[in-house]
């Protein structure tokens, strides 16, 4: 080439002569390299042809059949360059990254004439290039690690809650270890609280241990350092008390954390690693920022749970000890705190025994989720215990525990129901004050919320001055069971009180029979389908049940006025008993005369009524049905005139039965009637 040649400027000559320069004849197919560029093709002088074919002594085939097809597609596209990598086999074995760029040249018509170039030894820029790859993608592995842990640990609230979250499925894969150890100092000594990974079981054999130095992680602890351990038979030596259990496990290196909170240490992170020669910076920087981020969650669940254990402590200590035994029925109590730290609330229950051998229930919870509330709730229990073992009637007992409250230094209020059961006669009289009123499961597996009428809630009531507490009469027959709770049973998020009232009735009737096995029952059901977020009192009492003997056998059934199925429940039951007890053939009449006594009872008396039939052996086996209601007015037989609609039913009764009466039951009556079992019935 000469300095007359187009295209090519003294300047461009100098630059491509510092790299290495050539010139390709297309027409001739001849290649022209300079002294450059014999330099980075390895070539000696007597080693190249001048022609392209001439480079594959140093070309490999694939990467010259590239640079063809480069060259090729610039040329038919009528580009101007054209670029391309490639490697070069040096003489002593060595590959070579390479880099080519071109120039096409072509005639006044647009052949192309000639390509000339340059290329260079590119293996230090693509060294470099493939070290900042490595280096950003180290940074991203390690900046996702640090945020899927900052993310999990983020809704770690119990220390439990921790140790679930680095021990749990994807937990090692998220830290990016092969197993893990955490402690915690605890009075002078090391407590392993998790571990994870394979063959990492062994170390829960040294799960406490003195916090003396003579481990490594006792060591980093104490000496607030982390050690980056790449031989762990060498630290075996250093540490003998450890030797023999790192020689059962399968790990190569490990990173010994000290987990420093607010200036203390408060336990210790191991992460154990296979395959692993050493640590650099940036990897040590990683496994420091993890510790920090475990200690900060730590510390939170640490300080958490003291004031979990602060507050439910002082819960328990207002709710009572024990419940009194009571007879002619069971009791069981269940309460279940709330999981946000001190967020624990009032909700409390009691039981009482009131003179007379009757018993006091009550559930209840002061407004508010603190151990303010949680006081409060102690105090008006107390208060509410007081008043009911006065002798007073359910009504007063409110009205004195809303004025108790409303004097003490608080804007807090309360709702309560609160009742007085007599197991013997199945009597109830209760109240509430902004309450949900009690469930009841009968006989038959029906349940019901009978209507009770209610007043404001303790406190606000005599703000208002409206101490007004109506009582509500109920009849608890034999084997029935009435449950009270407070409204965390029944209300969740997103849905409305009706909704959870349905599912508590629909688990009552699913439940067993005994007082303390539907307790639980209702436990296991509601609890974990609500969630923890607030407090729970739950009370269940069961009248015992009375089946009679076996040569006299008995049955009770309540049927409420303002329910439809009752009267059909009531006389199926009476006819399944007496096909039970032999004497099929009365179930006519028995079932006419029970539904004339218990429409008369549910018409003309304010309330529902029980019915209850048995069997009288003796002197003669009768069957004998007696119908008990609230009211003391007796029926009376009437004659009633051809045209006359109602007055028929005790003349059916008389008609229907061979004895039939009506007796004084406490603050009601009961009208009774028998009927003869036939001799062949035995």
């Amino acid at each position: 080439m000469t300095e007359s040649e187009p295209g090519i400027g003294p300047g461009e000559r100098l630059a491509l002569n510092r790299m290495g320069s050539f010139v390709w004849d297309l027409a001739r197919g001849a290649l022209e390299l300079d002294a450059g560029g014999m330099t980075v093709f390895d070539l000696a002088a007597g080693e190249f042809d001048g022609t392209v074919e001439g480079l594959g002594l140093r070309v490999p085939e694939e990467d010259a059949r590239r640079l063809a097809a480069a060259a090729e597609s610039a040329l038919a596209a009528g580009e101007s360059a054209y670029g391309s990598y490639f490697t070069v086999q040096r003489r002593d074995g060595e590959e070579q990254w390479t880099h080519t760029q071109g120039r096409i040249l072509r005639r006044s018509d647009g052949t192309p004439e000639r390509i000339v170039g340059i290329v260079r030894d590119a293996t230090a820029e693509l060294a470099h290039s493939t070290l900042l790859r490595k280096l950003e993608s180290a940074r991203a592995k390690q900046t996702t690690i640090v945020q899927r842990t900052t993310e999990a640990l983020s809704r770690a609230v119990t220390v439990d809650d921790v140790t679930a979250t680095l021990t749990g499925a994807g937990a090692l894969e998220r830290l990016g270890a092969d197993g893990l150890a955490l402690g915690l100092v605890e009075n002078g000594t090391m407590k392993i609280i998790a571990l994870s990974g394979e063959t990492l079981e062994i170390l829960s054999e040294r799960r406490f241990t003195r916090m003396d130095g003579q481990l490594p992680l006792s060591q980093a602890v104490l000496t607030r350092q982390a050690r980056f351990v790449t031989s762990l038979t060498a630290l075996g030596e250093e540490f003998p008390l450890l030797g023999p259990y790192l020689e059962r496990i399968q790990y190569d290196a490990a990173a010994y954390l000290p987990l420093i909170a607010q200036a203390k240490a408060i336990g210790g992170l191991v992460l154990f690693y296979r395959r692993r020669t050493e640590f650099s910076p940036e990897e040590r920087n990683l496994c420091l920022g993890l510790a920090g981020i475990v200690a900060q969650s730590l510390q939170r669940a640490l300080l958490f749970d003291q004031e979990r254990e602060f507050a439910t402590g002082l819960q328990a200590a207002m709710l009572p000890r024990r419940i009194p035994e009571i007879t002619g029925g069971e009791i069981a109590v269940r309460y279940h705190s709330a999981w946000s730290g001190r967020e624990v609330g009032g909700d409390w229950y009691d039981v009482i025994a009131l003179p007379r051998d009757r018993v006091g229930i009550v559930v209840g919870d002061v407004q508010g989720h603190d151990t303010h509330a949680a006081a409060i709730m102690g105090q008006l229990r107390i208060a509410l215990r007081a008043y009911a073992g006065e002798g007073h009637p359910p009504s007063t007992v409110l009205a004195r525990a809303s004025r108790f409250l409303a004097e003490l230094d608080t804007e807090r209020f309360a709702t309560c129901t609160y009742a007085q059961v007599d197991l013997e006669t199945g009597g109830v009289r209760a109240v509430r004050a902004g309450h949900l009123g009690p469930l009841i499961r009968h006989n038959d597996g029906r349940t019901g919320w009978p209507n009770l009428r209610g007043g404001l809630p303790l406190g606000l009531a005599s703000v208002f001055e409206q101490e007004e507490f109506p009582e509500t009469r109920l009849d608890l027959v034999p084997g029935e069971t009435l449950v009270l709770c407070t409204d965390g049973l029944v209300e969740e998020p997103g849905t409305t009180i009706t909704a959870g009232m349905d599912a508590l009735a629909h688990a009552v009737r699913s439940g067993p029979q005994e007082a303390g096995a539907l307790a639980d029952h209702l436990s296991d059901r509601l609890w974990e389908r609500w969630g923890s977020g607030d407090d729970v009192a739950l009370l269940v009492l069961r009248r015992a049940p009375d089946p009679g003997t076996h040569r006299a056998p008995r049955i009770h059934q309540y049927v409420h006025q303002a329910d439809p199925e009752g009267l059909s429940e009531a006389r199926y039951a009476l006819r399944q008993a007496l096909r039970d007890w032999g004497v099929p053939q009365l179930a006519d009449d028995v079932e006419l005369a029970a539904g004339e006594l218990l429409v008369n009872a549910l018409l003309h008396t304010d309330g529902g009524a029980v019915l209850t039939m048995e069997v009288l052996p003796e002197p003669v086996r009768r069957i004998r049905l007696w119908v008990k209601d609230r009211s003391s007015v007796w029926p009376r037989r009437r004659t009633p005139g051809e045209a006359a609609t109602t007055g028929r039913g005790l003349l059916l009764v008389d008609a229907l039965s061979s004895h039939w009466g009506v007796e004084s039951r406490g603050d009601g009556k009961a009208v009774w009637c028998e009927f003869e079992a036939p001799v062949e019935a035995g």
